[in-house]
Formats: structure tokens, C-alpha cells, sequence
């Protein structure tokens, strides 16, 4: 094919494997794409899309051309589509002098990009754009094409060792050249500074572009980053997030949530309606896009860590340095801090309170351990000790204060509102608490935070944004002055620059946060208590079945209570699990803020988590009345976060009871009433047999009667005039209304028939084994729970 050729069928090809912008053409779903299920088709598109494949070659082919191609306006991130709606040019660099008005009878705003970008523009928002199908769910999104993709891209292009690979030529000799500057073809203002871009800077300070040859390709590894966060990052402005966090903007928006409510609109909800509508962006990330953005940040802190060791002189760095390290130096807090904070805080605020969190939480702890990405190894030992934190991080954790203090912050809010009875929400307490329980980071942060609270110098208003850009000096890599190196000054400067100048700060080791690791600690026993109370009943449960509760009602059916607990079906080792997340997660707790063990017990005892007398679990904090046991508070509390519970059970006639699932309702009706009328014609009988002190009696009393109804009564919150009900000796056949007592007597006569043994001489057996069963139960009857046959 000929270039113009080439030219026309490229944005085809690319929608074809990408998919279309709304979604609708699906392209080769890569992001469903796996080896192990479609190991062909999985091969052929790794192949044909690796940096050095055909289709990567067609793209730097049509590169040296310089063509153009339209990418809509509409489908960029809406923090982005509406600067440039509003003819606001964004600080980003990556739409400069791109933005062009439509030819005559289109509609809408274009970007105008050369073919690299807009390969990269859609292999990036395909992970948008592209709904899941009924098969992503069943995918492991870290296998897939896409993914793999995604990592092969940025070994490539962010290269932690060595140069990014120059791309394949047609010319001898000959190299692509980086794009050259377009004029504008709209008329945009600007808000903050222009950064220019890094290869410019670059080249202006090379006596020879050609001296370099990196200099020339140092454009992908910039551009690929960019697309990547604007399209995976950029969805939540900088200043709408400022604008919420106002206490007046907040009431505005309670205000009109209020109104929702009324049958009344007025003019004074509109404001707040503007600002909420403002806030409340479409977009919502998925599970597959968190774990994709780890991905980035992961390789971003193996790339930047790679940087190599700045020589003594510095008059060497400025003529040495390439083009490559000193992108790696600035690539993180200039190309990702900002966005990545903004991102994590939607997250931490709108994510469901489920498993599924773990996803954000991850990343978010990748994002604060760079250590963990750095090319020195930890020395082996035989023990495995905890790694303790270089000095040399400090400078990272203030300059990224907030994603440790206020994000630490959030999680707990989280955390308060979860169950950590299960055993994910444990493990995500744990996680967060031994990543932050490392050796030195508890006091690196402290210091971080003792900087922010120094007095502050003279600081013009709303100055701080001047001293996040490159212009300051001359270049973003000269040499800062004296008064912005002090450490104090810069930790200012990130967090005004995140949450804008009047941001009250939130100390991490203060006592308003202090107070909610306390509730967190207190959750964290009540949860303990719980899971080591299910996990006895668990145990208790099992061991009282045996063979004959297969023929014969256990207590539970009989008065109706519900013993069970969603960890019941997890097991007793995931229940283990939970225990041991639950104690580590409370002792790295107690090692970041200093808990002692006096604290913990008064807690304890505070909130009545330890077990009654009984060894069993305790009912919900209550206070007796003349009506009966009325809840706290804090019972209630207990009762809506699972901390505890009252045995619910049915505590009227069993009798009459409502019809269970397990049983025949024709049955249960007919059996009630050949009861009730075997019961109203031997009365007088069955009360002369229970009142004798002879075997007899002891053995009519066992079968007719029900002393100990008292006793399952006091466990819930009913009347105490509900505990004088007794309904004295009586016959219950309703035990043969139930599907499972039906089941057993049919095994039995066709198990009797294979010894040919009829119907009339297997009944004499039952009766016979079970007359001999009750004489001895009789026996046992002080240590047994009555029960009614």
C-alpha cells in the first residue's frame, strides 16, 4: 500500500482493534482477550500491537509523514471537554496548539494528532469507553491482552534500564523526528502556567540536536504518560474538589437535597443544584481500571527510582544529564501527584463499602511504599524483620503529605462503617495497618506534619501555585532558590496546592484522629469477640449432631430460632483468618500511636466486650424497664454493626407456629387437629401420669411437657409477663408434618423390605427402638433439654 493509502484505512484499523469511541463496535476486546482461553488470537494481537510490531511500525511510518488525524473533543475527560468547551486551554501540554473548529457542516470540537498520539488516544480510553460484557466478569483482568499491553508499553517507553529504543526507519540513517509546533487554530486563554514541554527544554540547552539521538525520541515516553493519565486520572477537576471541600459550598449542596424533598423549587436551591450537578460526574471507575492505574503507578516509582546518583559537581549535571533522567526526576510529582490524589479521594469517598475496595486500597499503598519498587535489595537474614524505611524517603512522604495523613483519615472514616467480622474487611485493616506500622514512616510522617505547622513566613496570597511550575527560574530543572528548598516551604506548598489556601489541616497524630484509632481499636475487639463467639457456636453446633438428629427435630426448628451467621458458610479456618487480621491489624495499631495496654482493657471493659459468665456471647447493652429490656444506644449500635444480637426465637405455641418450608402443610393441619383432640380427651390423664414422682412420671414429663420455655424466653426483650405462659402436658405430632422425618421412615421400611420385613412388623420395630431410646433419655433427662414428641 501507498502512504495515502496507508493514510486512509489507519483510523479505520485503529477503531477496528480498539473499538469505537461510544462503545458500540467492540474491536478485538482486549481487555477479555486471555492465553489460556484463547491462546491464537491472544498471541496474534500481543504480536501484531508490541512496540516493534507491524502495526507500531505503520504508525512511525505514517509519522514521518506528519499527517494528521481528528480525535472528537467530546469523548476527553470532562474536567478537560469543558475547559475546552469554555475556550480554556488546559495545562496540560499534551492539547496544545491541537484544538481546531470544526470544517464546515461538522459538528463539535477535534483534537488534530499526528498517529502516535492517536494510537495511543484510543488504545487508553478503550479502557473507558468499552462496556463489560457478561464474560469480563468472569475474566482476571491482570491476564489479559490489554494489560499485558499496558506493561509492555511502559517497559518500553518508560525504560528503567538503558535508552528508549529508537523506533524502526525507512531510512537508512534517518530518525523520526519529535512533532513540530502548530499554531492555533482557536483562540484559547490560559489558566495557570504553560509547561513547556521537556524535549524543548532539552534541546534548547543542546549545542547539537543530533549529539543526542534520545533527545529526538524523548517526545513518546512524555506523550504516551500524559494520554495515560489524562485518560485513567483526569476525571475529577483540581477546582470543583477545592470548591467542595468549603464548608458554604457543603451546605449548599445539604440544602438542596433538602429541597428534593419538598414540592417547592425556588430560585435559592439553584445555586447548590449548578454545584452538585458540577460535582457528581458521570464517570465511575471500574475494578479493572484501579487495578490498571496500580499497574502505572508501580512502574512509575521503578522508573523514577532507576534515576542514576546525581554527580558532586553541579555545574556536570547540567551538561550530562539526558533528556530520559531528568524526566525520570520530575515524572511523578509533575505528570501523576495531582491527579492521582483527586482520583484516590473520589474513590475513598463514593466506592461501595464492599470487598471490592481492595482494588483502590492497593494501589493506594503502592503509591506510598516507592521503597518497594527501588533497585537496592533488602539484606537476607534468617528472620524475616520488618524493613525499616531509609531516611532518604523523607523527602517523598512530605512532598506527598496528604496522600498519607488525609487519605490514612479516610480509610478510617471506611473502616468505621464496615463489617470486620468478615474476613476481606479485616484483611484490609491489616493491610493498611502493617504497611503504615513500617520501622521509621510513623516518624518520618510526624515530621512531615511538624514542617506543615511551622509558623509560616510571608507568603503572598495565593502565591504557592507560582512555585509548581517550571517557569520559576528559567527552567523546571534549574536550581531552585534558597528560600523554596526549605523543606518547611514545600510541604506548604503541596498541600495548599492540592486543597486550596483556607484547607484546615487534619493532623494525623492529633486527638480528633487519635480518637477515631480508638474507635477503630474498639470495633476490632467487639469483632474478635464475635467471631470467637460464632466460631464456638460453630464448634457446639457440630458437635451435638449426631445420627438420630437426623430422625427427630433439633431445638432450633422446634422454636423457630436462627443460630446462623454469613461466616458460618465461609468455615472455621476463614473465621481463623479473621481472628489473626484482626489481632495484628490492633497491634500495629498500637505500635504507629502508641496504645498501651492499659488503654486497650479500659476500652474493653468500656464497651463490655469481654464474655458473661457463661462463656457465651453476650446480649445487647439493655436496661431493664417495667415493661421488659429496653436497648442503649450503644445496644443498638451492637445490634446494627452484628457486634451482637438477641436469640430470636418464636415464643408462643409452638404449636402453633407458622408452617415451616420443611414441612407438609396439609400434614401440619391435620396432625394439629388429632392432637388438639387427643389432647382434650386425656387431659385429665396426661396431668394425673406427669404429677407422679415414679419412672412414670419422669417419663411422661420428658415427653409432654416443656419446663424450660422460661429459660429460651429470657433471652429476648419481651414482657417478663410473657414468661409465666405454660401450657402444660400435652401430644405434638406435628413432627411427622415435616419432610425430613417423611424421608426417614420411607429409607427405613425400604431398607426393612430388603430383609422382608413388612410394613406393620417395621413399625412394631420403631416403636420397640424408640420406647428403649426414651427409657434411656429418661435416664439422662436432668442433663438434656426436654422435647416434644
Amino acid at each position: 500500500f501507498s502512504l495515502k493509502e496507508l493514510h486512509g484505512i489507519f483510523p479505520w484499523l485503529v477503531e477496528s482493534i480498539f473499538g469505537s469511541l461510544d462503545g458500540i463496535i467492540v474491536g478485538w476486546n482486549l481487555r477479555c482477550l486471555q492465553g489460556r482461553t484463547n491462546p491464537t488470537e491472544y498471541s496474534v494481537a500481543l504480536d501484531f500491537l508490541d512496540p516493534s510490531g507491524p502495526m507500531m511500525k505503520l504508525v512511525y511510518k505514517l509519522q514521518a509523514e506528519e499527517y494528521r488525524y481528528d480525535f472528537p473533543v467530546s469523548y476527553l475527560p470532562g474536567p478537560v471537554k469543558a475547559s475546552i468547551h469554555e475556550q480554556v486551554l488546559p495545562e496540560c501540554s499534551l492539547y496544545h496548539n491541537k484544538v481546531q473548529f470544526p470544517s464546515s457542516g461538522g459538528l463539535g470540537l477535534n483534537l488534530a494528532l499526528n498517529p502516535f498520539e492517536y494510537y495511543m488516544f484510543y488504545f487508553a480510553i478503550s479502557l473507558i469507553t468499552q462496556k463489560n460484557s457478561p464474560a469480563t466478569h468472569h475474566v482476571s483482568p491482570s491476564n489479559s491482552a490489554y494489560f499485558i499491553l499496558v506493561d509492555t508499553y511502559l517497559k518500553c517507553f518508560l525504560p528503567t534500564e538503558g535508552s528508549v529504543l529508537p523506533p524502526p526507519s525507512s531510512n537508512p540513517g534517518g530518525a523520526i523526528p519529535s512533532p513540530t509546533p502548530r499554531s492555533p487554530a482557536v483562540p484559547f486563554t490560559s489558566y495557570g502556567m504553560h509547561h513547556t514541554s521537556l524535549l524543548k527544554r532539552h534541546i534548547a540547552h543542546q549545542p547539537s540536536v543530533n549529539a543526542d539521538p534520545a533527545s529526538q525520541e524523548i517526545w513518546r515516553s512524555e506523550t504516551l504518560l500524559q494520554i495515560f493519565v489524562e485518560m485513567w486520572l483526569h476525571h475529577y477537576s483540581l477546582e470543583m474538589y477545592q470548591k467542595m471541600q468549603s464548608p458554604h459550598v457543603k451546605l449548599e449542596v445539604l440544602h438542596y437535597r433538602l429541597s428534593i424533598s419538598s414540592k417547592h423549587h425556588g430560585s435559592p436551591a439553584q445555586s447548590s443544584y449548578q454545584a452538585l450537578h458540577a460535582y457528581q460526574e458521570s464517570f465511575k471507575p471500574t475494578e479493572e481500571h484501579v487495578l490498571v492505574v496500580r499497574l502505572l503507578v508501580k512502574h512509575l516509582h521503578a522508573f523514577s527510582n532507576s534515576l542514576k546518583p546525581e554527580p558532586l559537581s553541579p555545574s556536570a549535571h547540567s551538561h550530562t544529564a539526558s533528556p530520559l533522567e531528568e524526566f525520570k526526576r520530575v515524572v511523578i510529582p509533575r505528570f501523576v501527584q495531582e491527579k492521582l490524589y483527586i482520583f484516590l479521594q473520589h474513590c475513598f469517598g463514593h466506592w461501595p463499602l464492599d470487598a471490592s475496595f481492595r482494588a483502590v486500597l492497593e494501589m493506594w499503598l503502592s503509591y506510598l511504599q516507592p521503597w518497594r519498587y527501588a533497585p537496592e535489595k533488602p539484606p537476607q537474614s534468617a528472620e524475616p524483620l520488618p524493613r525499616s524505611v531509609s531516611e532518604k524517603w523523607a523527602a517523598f512522604i512530605q512532598e506527598n503529605l496528604l496522600m498519607y495523613t488525609k487519605l490514612f483519615v479516610g480509610f478510617l472514616n471506611r473502616a468505621l462503617r464496615t463489617d470486620l467480622v468478615s474476613p476481606k474487611n479485616a484483611l484490609m485493616v491489616f493491610r493498611v495497618a502493617k504497611v503504615f506500622a513500617q520501622p521509621n514512616l510513623a516518624e518520618m510522617i510526624l515530621k512531615g506534619e511538624q514542617l506543615f505547622l511551622e509558623p509560616e513566613l510571608v507568603i503572598p496570597h495565593r502565591q504557592h501555585r507560582l512555585f509548581m511550575t517550571p517557569t520559576l527560574g528559567g527552567s523546571f530543572f534549574s536550581s531552585w532558590p534558597s528560600t523554596i528548598t526549605d523543606a518547611s516551604f514545600k510541604v506548604k506548598s503541596h498541600v495548599y496546592s492540592l486543597e486550596g489556601q483556607d484547607f484546615q489541616y487534619k493532623q494525623m497524630f492529633g486527638t480528633e484522629v487519635r480518637n477515631l484509632v480508638l474507635k477503630l481499636a474498639q470495633l476490632i475487639c467487639q469483632a474478635q469477640q464475635t467471631a470467637k463467639s460464632i466460631s464456638d457456636h460453630s464448634a457446639e453446633t457440630l458437635a451435638s449432631q449426631s445420627f438420630f438428629s437426623w430422625f427427630r427435630f433439633t431445638p432450633s426448628e422446634m422454636n423457630g430460632s436462627y443460630t446462623g451467621n454469613d461466616l458460618d458458610e465461609i468455615g472455621q479456618d476463614s473465621i481463623k483468618k479473621t481472628d489473626e487480621y484482626l489481632e495484628k491489624a490492633l497491634e500495629y495499631l498500637c505500635q504507629i500511636f502508641k496504645l498501651n495496654e492499659a488503654q486497650l482493657t479500659q476500652m474493653m471493659m468500656k464497651c463490655g466486650t469481654a464474655p458473661d459468665e457463661n462463656g457465651k456471647k453476650q446480649l445487647p447493652d439493655c436496661i431493664e424497664s417495667e415493661d421488659g429490656l429496653i436497648l442503649t444506644p450503644l445496644g443498638r449500635y451492637q445490634i446494627i454493626n452484628g457486634l451482637r444480637r438477641f436469640e430470636v426465637q418464636y415464643q408462643g405455641d409452638t404449636e402453633l407456629q407458622p408452617i415451616r418450608s420443611y414441612e407438609n402443610a396439609t400434614l401440619v393441619r391435620l396432625l394439629f387437629r388429632l392432637s388438639s383432640a387427643l389432647n382434650e380427651r386425656f387431659a385429665d390423664q396426661m396431668d394425673v401420669l406427669c404429677s407422679r414422682e415414679d419412672f412414670v412420671g419422669r417419663l411422661c414429663r420428658y415427653h409432654l411437657t416443656n419446663p424450660h420455655l422460661v429459660q429460651k424466653i429470657r433471652y429476648s426483650p419481651m414482657a417478663k409477663d410473657r414468661t409465666n405462659q405454660n401450657w402444660g402436658p400435652r401430644i405434638s405430632l406435628r413432627f411427622l408434618a415435616s419432610y425430613r422425618t417423611l424421608i426417614s421412615l420411607l429409607m427405613i421400611y425400604f431398607i426393612a423390605s430388603w430383609f422382608h420385613v413388612g410394613p406393620v412388623g417395621c413399625t412394631f420395630i420403631i416403636l420397640i427402638g424408640y420406647f428403649l431410646y426414651a427409657v434411656i433419655m429418661t435416664f439422662f433427662s436432668e442433663g438434656w433439654k426436654p422435647h416434644e414428641h
